[in-house]
């Protein structure tokens, strides 16, 4: 019986910290109507439903992490890579949801004026 590896979790901050020191490239997992309204300063959008592990960048010597909303997709996006012998460091627990919750910087869209906006 198969069995689906197991997926490799990051909270928040480590991710947050990661990509200071420049150590990994976050991967947002969402689709590109909710990575418009609000992400993470500095992810880059795959979005899951038309997400091929083959098309990721080269890191250029850092590692992958994926992120969603929540967590999930994030997940089943890791193991699509895996299936596929990409390699892929991991994903973070909670999505975007727990980075708000930690208090980590959004980059938002006001919806009434499409301006940008930094959150911290």
């Amino acid at each position: 019986m198969f069995k689906s590896p197991t997926v490799p979790t990051e909270t928040p901050q480590q991710v947050h910290d990661a990509m200071a020191r420049g150590e990994i490239v976050l991967i947002d997992v969402r689709e590109p109507s909710e990575y418009a309204a609000e992400r993470i300063h500095g992810a880059m959008l795959f979005p899951l439903s038309t997400f091929d592990p083959a098309g990721l960048p080269d890191a250029l010597g850092k590692q992958i992490v994926l992120q969603c909303g929540s967590g999930k997709r994030s997940e089943m996006a890791f193991q699509k890579a895996a299936s596929a012998g990409v390699l892929v460091r991991s994903h973070m627990g909670g999505g975007l949801m727990a980075w708000k919750s930690a208090g980590l910087p959004v980059v938002s869209t006001d919806p009434s004026t499409g301006a940008v906006r930094d959150r911290f």
